[in-house]
């Protein structure tokens, strides 16, 4: 029995390494073109004289209250001036972050073909990090300037948690995670189950767009951070199970295991060595579980609730 069963998981490995082959060779022949348009590059060198034309060309970069006198002063600012600098040197001609960015688009497309691409605009946002990358139907705002480095002199002041992830690599992450995000059209409710299956479905797309990318990096996660969560699943689940809060409501609990922070909060001796967020990082593990159990299409998964997901996911931690 036990010949039967080894011979039966290794044809089952050769027929998911044929179908992964073949997606992947559907999805290299996708074309995709995008367009990038450099602003950041474009303003930073423009003249006065120029203010009219990139007001005409961009017009959605340039709030109609401000005089031109506000962007000619801004451009000759010595601050700013130093952000392209910076900006400049480490992303150069865009050229990695492109073919990155086309790989993630024809990743979606195999997957979504409604979906449309984006015009893709670059700029310059003095650090605000809380806005790293905004996404609509038909435009992608990138922020070049954070992502300069997790440990870049512009980012001193920002908790190590945050800045962590201000790197070039990640962009591509951040953008991925805005699409999934607007392809879940179900937001969660207020239970802790709920909050971990829709950061799970946001994982679930982001691995599937990024296949390429390490899991800590689509996680946010530095690798021995991950190596922790692994290790200490089923520990962390069983604190879940026995505190009976999978259904609880309490606010409390998603500002300690699903808010960004440096560390997750299980009020013991464990937390400092913990990685934040781990509620999200169950919640991809319960998805995966799911997807692995269940034969149904994207769409069924982005639309099933979070509690028929759960029961149906069969998911068990990884043991220690």
């Amino acid at each position: 029995m036990k010949k039967i069963a080894l011979c039966f998981l290794i044809f089952a490995c050769l027929i998911s390494c044929k179908n992964e082959d073949s997606n992947r060779k559907a999805i290299d022949a996708i074309p995709i073109e995008l367009q990038i348009h450099r602003f950041d590059r474009e303003f930073a060198t423009a003249k006065p004289s120029d203010i009219p034309f990139l007001k005409t060309k961009y017009p959605y970069l340039f709030p109609k209250q401000y005089p031109d006198s506000v962007w000619t002063n801004k451009i000759k600012d010595t601050l700013f001036q130093s952000l392209y600098k910076n900006v400049d040197s480490v992303f150069g001609d865009f050229e990695m972050q492109k073919k990155e960015l086309a790989d993630l688009y024809k990743h979606r497309k195999f997957y979504f073909s409604e979906v449309k691409t984006p015009q893709i605009v670059t700029v310059i946002s003095e650090v605000d990090y809380t806005n790293k990358v905004i996404l609509t139907d038909s435009l992608l705002l990138l922020s070049l300037d954070t992502y300069l480095g997790s440990k870049h002199p512009f980012y001193e002041g920002i908790p190590r948690y945050l800045s962590y992830n201000l790197k070039k690599e990640n962009l591509s992450v951040d953008v991925a995670a805005e699409n999934a995000q607007r392809l879940i059209k179900q937001k969660p409710d207020r239970t802790f189950l709920s909050q971990m299956i829709y950061w799970g479905k946001v994982y679930y797309l982001v691995d599937l767009f990024l296949p390429d990318k390490p899991d800590a990096t689509k996680l946010g996660y530095r690798k021995e951070e991950l190596e922790w969560a692994k290790e200490n699943e089923t520990y962390i689940w069983l604190y879940f199970i026995d505190r009976e809060m999978l259904y609880s409501t309490d606010s409390t609990i998603t500002e300690r295991f699903i808010n960004p922070a440096p560390f997750s909060k299980f009020y013991l001796e464990i937390d400092q060595d913990s990685p934040g967020r781990i509620g999200q990082y169950l919640g991809w593990r319960i998805v995966d579980s799911f997807m692995k159990n269940n034969p149904v299409s994207l769409q069924e998964l982005l639309d099933l609730d979070a509690q028929t997901l759960f029961e149906k996911s069969k998911f068990k931690p990884l043991k220690p």
